[in-house]
């Protein structure tokens, strides 16, 4: 599927003045999936499994700003906690009451605001379960890429954002695969062209700082967030990640109350895109209204 393949299947909703990306499909009576996406990528992270969870769900994912075909200003912080709200007055602008949330690496942090809310009471949405896998929550255990370390760097990566070509590209997107031979080049072609505009490269550099944030909030995210909430939790693992790697899973598993864990072999930072069939299964295997795959 070509970027503009992608495009044609989705809608742009104004939120807060911004021009927000949504790709809205499955039946509208259906139960809705709400999906985050992660990064440096968006919303054509899901095209291989669309068709597959669209079968048993109403299924939303928009592309964060600063992502895919949603706005880039430059007066926006990139924050996660910002990113978290522009979430939730989407999810409300589209009149979505209740849903379950799943969210994959950078998206997993935009989760965690979302869980620390409710834990405090805020809960414009009624949420049936969290769904998280392959982030780098737990920051202390994260692997980071080089590229990461650079771009968080005030000087040196609004430099690297601008220079930063399609070939360095797809050299440290090909690391985060377990299996070469299901690498396709022609997909990250799609995703860079998407996601490395002219104004993308302007504030890229500004969004890697979710990183710190990760230091930051840890207390907020994780011990008031995940670990005290009384929402159903499910944990999806790629386990030959390089960056969030499978320690995490069970670290999270063993600190989350009542949480459930489910590991994919021989995969790695993008299941949904590796292996697209076996991880949309696992997935419905724990939250799919009607059938079991």
């Amino acid at each position: 599927m070509q970027a503009a393949d992608w495009k044609s299947k989705g809608k742009f909703i104004s939120v807060a003045g911004r021009s927000i990306f949504v790709v809205d499909e499955g039946r509208r009576a259906a139960p809705v999936l709400l999906i985050l996406h992660g990064y440096p990528s968006c919303s054509y992270d899901y095209w291989k499994v669309l068709p597959l969870l669209s079968r048993y769900f109403r299924v939303i994912i928009h592309d964060h700003l600063g992502f895919g075909f949603s706005d880039k200003p430059t007066d926006y912080s990139y924050s996660l906690i910002e990113q978290a709200e522009m979430a939730l007055a989407l999810w409300q602008e589209m009149g979505i009451k209740e849903a379950h949330l799943l969210g994959h690496d950078y998206g997993t942090s935009v989760v965690t605001e979302i869980v620390a809310r409710w834990n405090f009471g805020f809960r414009p949405i009624q949420i049936k379960s969290i769904n998280i896998g392959n982030g780098s929550m737990l920051i202390d255990m994260a692997q980071l890429l080089l590229s990461q370390k650079i771009l968080i760097h005030k000087t040196l990566g609004p430099l690297l954002a601008q220079v930063a070509t399609r070939r360095y590209f797809q050299y440290n997107m090909k690391k985060l695969w377990a299996d070469p031979g299901q690498y396709n080049p022609q997909e990250m072609d799609v995703i860079f062209d998407i996601n490395f505009d002219p104004a993308a490269r302007k504030v890229f550099s500004k969004i890697t700082r979710y990183i710190l944030e990760r230091y930051k909030f840890y207390n907020r995210w994780l011990d008031q967030g995940l670990y005290q909430t009384d929402l159903p939790i499910h944990i999806y693992w790629a386990d030959k990640d390089p960056v969030a790697v499978i320690a995490m899973a069970h670290r999270l598993h063993k600190n989350i109350p009542g949480s459930t864990l489910e590991i994919l072999e021989n995969v790695g930072h993008y299941p949904m895109l590796e292996a697209p069939e076996p991880w949309a299964r696992m997935i419905l295997r724990h939250i799919a209204p009607v059938a079991k795959p």
